[in-house]
């Protein structure tokens, strides 16, 4: 066993790190992380440091040996998008060292780093059990970056136990997954009803697919590999969704708006595109969320041009 995984911590394998926002990176490194592995100095610079750091640490490289400060530098660096520290901090959880054994979580960081190309991240998926999702609370969005875990008291278990059993296990999903994205799960759960009702395997005539009706483009965009499974799908409408409130700074009706006919539409028009669809759309998104502004995160993407034109307008 320790030779194996030692082998297995020398098949380490990068993929550019992007900051994008303060979210919790399995939803981000699962939704839209690039594919393919690169070299390790492909990093940029301070995150590769920092690594090193880490590893240097958890094994006592000129350094005094100290597992549970190499855990804690892992977690930043994987909170960074950095696939070698996902990798590295699920076997970390798989052994017991620096923090309690959990292979749950340590299922989940290999999925992770599995999704960023890491080429040795799928042996160590297959040794650790059933991927739950669930995640070590280093990597759960800091109290600062949750302002929209108060904003709404809106209560999501009773809106669970008034459904059908065959859409509860959708709306779990998605209930679980919006907070990682920074996203109320109302607000979520009013795009894929309104999208699909729910359905993973909708289709729409535009050809838009699976829970989230993502059209081909947007699939792409945010690295979702198979529109019809729910998880890569929520996921991806959810980066999308999050990318959008930023772009829109948190204005829920252009986002939707975006959301439905694409932010392209939305700066063309400086507004909600008149399009009866798409103003029907936005209309019965806000009815079900009841709020008109969202908490966005301004690193994910610059401000629209169009939106910075009407504020300095004063409209």
């Amino acid at each position: 066993m320790a030779t194996l995984i030692s082998g297995l911590r020398g098949a380490l394998a990068f993929l550019p790190a992007r900051r994008v926002g303060p979210v919790l990176l399995a939803g981000f490194a699962l939704a839209v992380g690039s594919a393919g592995a690169v070299a390790p100095n492909s990093l940029p610079g301070d995150l590769h440091e920092l690594v090193e750091q880490a590893v240097a640490l958890e094994h006592g490289e000129g350094v005094p040996r100290d597992p549970s400060r190499a855990a804690d530098l892992y977690c930043e660096a994987a909170r960074a998008g950095s696939a070698e520290a996902m990798y590295s901090l699920g076997w970390m959880y798989a052994n017991g060292r620096g923090v309690a054994r959990d292979d749950a979580y340590a299922a989940t960081l290999f999925e992770m780093a599995l999704a960023k190309g890491h080429v040795g991240a799928e042996k160590a998926r297959s040794m650790v059990g059933e991927y739950t999702g669930v995640v070590p609370d280093c990597l759960l969005p800091r109290a600062a970056d949750r302002g929209f875990a108060a904003r709404d008291s809106w209560d999501t278990r009773k809106y669970l136990a008034s459904l059908p059993e065959h859409k509860k296990k959708v709306v779990e999903m998605i209930t679980t997954l919006a907070p990682r994205f920074s996203i109320e799960p109302r607000l979520a759960l009013a795009i894929a009803t309104t999208e699909s009702n729910f359905d993973p395997g909708a289709t729409s005539p535009k050809n838009a697919m699976g829970v989230m009706q993502l059209i081909p483009e947007t699939a792409s965009r945010f690295n979702v590999k198979d529109s019809y499974d729910p998880v890569q799908n929520i996921k991806g409408g959810l980066a999308y969704l999050r990318w959008l409130l930023a772009y829109y700074q948190g204005n829920v009706a252009l986002a939707v708006a975006g959301y439905n006919a694409g932010e392209g539409a939305v700066d063309r028009y400086r507004g909600v595109p008149p399009y009866k669809e798409t103003q029907n759309y936005v209309r019965r998104i806000l009815a079900f969320f009841q709020r008109n502004d969202h908490p966005f995160d301004a690193r994910v993407v610059a401000a629209s041009p169009a939106l910075q034109a009407l504020k300095a307008a004063g409209q």
